[in-house]
């Protein structure tokens, strides 16, 4: 087992916050991210997976795999949220199952 690897893996920051949250829970903190700054981390994951996804889909060579793999993603992004939005009208108001749906769709 390469050591260096594990190390790498372990102060992934990703995963120091995920235990941060763990620790501050458990300590029963009044830890939290101020708004201004949840957007930002929000546009900014929202970005960069967007652009790494470009740089992947730029450095393939076109394949119909790719077109199938593009509609069938825009697909779902449409529908999911759509059949969603119907279930849950019939127990939530229009305000909250359109929200739990765009939560679903953004998924």
């Amino acid at each position: 087992m390469d050591l260096h690897l594990l190390v790498d893996n372990l102060t992934n920051p990703a995963l120091l916050f995920f235990f941060l949250g763990i620790l501050a829970v458990q300590l029963k903190s009044d830890l939290e991210i101020p708004p201004n700054s949840s957007k930002f981390i929000s546009l900014y994951l929202l970005f960069s997976i967007g652009f790494k996804g470009g740089q992947e889909l730029a450095h393939s060579p076109y394949d119909p795999e790719i077109l199938w793999s593009l509609l069938f993603g825009i697909f779902l992004a449409l529908f999911i949220p759509l059949y969603t939005y119907f279930i849950l009208r019939r127990q939530f108001s229009v305000a909250n199952s359109g929200a739990i749906a765009a939560a679903y769709g953004s998924v």
